[in-house]
């Protein structure tokens, strides 16, 4: 599947779906999906949502 044909799947437009593979947001930063981006691309790459999310999870409590 093409980066193109997995963001059009998905709702997104290439460039951000090439941003977050590089796990980059457009701003630069980190990337930061919504829930729905995530569900939309679990969906359609056919994986578990959890194959999404990275294994150490950082405290997003702190501040």
């Amino acid at each position: 599947m093409t980066q193109g044909s997995v963001a059009y799947r998905a709702g997104l437009t290439r460039y951000t779906y090439q941003m977050y593979e590089l796990g980059k947001a457009q701003s630069q930063g980190p990337a930061n999906p919504t829930l729905r981006i995530l569900l939309a691309l679990s969906q359609v790459l056919e994986v578990p949502l959890h194959e999404l999310l990275p294994s150490d999870v950082p405290d997003v409590t702190t501040r």
